[in-house]
């Protein structure tokens, strides 16, 4: 995938997280925020001529946890970004997903 159209795939579902966000939809939120990650992840794989079988997104943050030599803070930000909802449909722990897949984003656009 051309580095630049998976940079704007990625802003583009960032800016639909937040969207959702502000409309009260933290569930669309948080899908979109998984999208962005699982851009940058499928971007990482290919770079790296990692087999990746047109995975879902959340599948490649799966695949990627459990690569050796990735930074523990990028393996935590893909790790809280597979985490599930409760019954209430919240996270089991207090964190912004928007934020985590930002961040998970940046850190691979630099590895």
């Amino acid at each position: 995938m051309n580095e630049s159209n998976s940079d704007q795939q990625i802003e583009t579902e960032i800016h639909k997280a937040l969207l959702a966000r502000s409309n009260g939809n933290e569930g669309q939120a948080r899908v979109c925020a998984r999208r962005a990650a699982g851009i940058a992840v499928r971007n990482y794989f290919e770079q790296k001529k990692f087999p990746i079988n047109h995975k879902s997104a959340y599948e490649l943050l799966l695949t990627f946890i459990n690569q050796p030599d990735i930074p523990s803070t990028t393996r935590q930000n893909a790790v809280n970004l597979t985490l599930r909802v409760t019954k209430t449909f919240e996270l089991p722990v207090d964190v912004d997903l928007i934020e985590e897949a930002r961040s998970l984003c940046d850190q691979l656009s630099r590895l």
